[in-house]
């Protein structure tokens, strides 16, 4: 499996961010189940999915607090990076 994310650390507290299809956050079920599957690759941090909605708006979902801060920046800010996942 392969996806598109980043790990960040900021202001102490280290999180990855995830992308995904606007199918998978647009169901708390589809949710909760990839943030489930993709614990095991990204231990003991918070997982952030984000989707891009038809006009290419990003969206957040997770701990509020990181939410915010995601919002607060640009996408092409974030230091994505293709993870090889088995």
């Amino acid at each position: 499996m392969t996806i598109h994310g980043a790990v960040i650390i900021e202001q102490g507290v280290t999180f990855a961010v995830i992308a995904v299809k606007q199918s998978v956050t647009m169901y708390t079920y589809r949710m909760v189940q990839t943030r489930r599957e993709l614990m095991q690759f990204f231990p003991n941090m918070p997982i952030i999915l984000m989707s891009q909605d038809a006009d290419g708006k990003a969206h957040y979902y997770g701990r509020k607090d990181i939410v915010e801060f995601l919002e607060s920046i640009r996408v092409d800010q974030i230091p994505w990076k293709v993870y090889h996942l088995y």
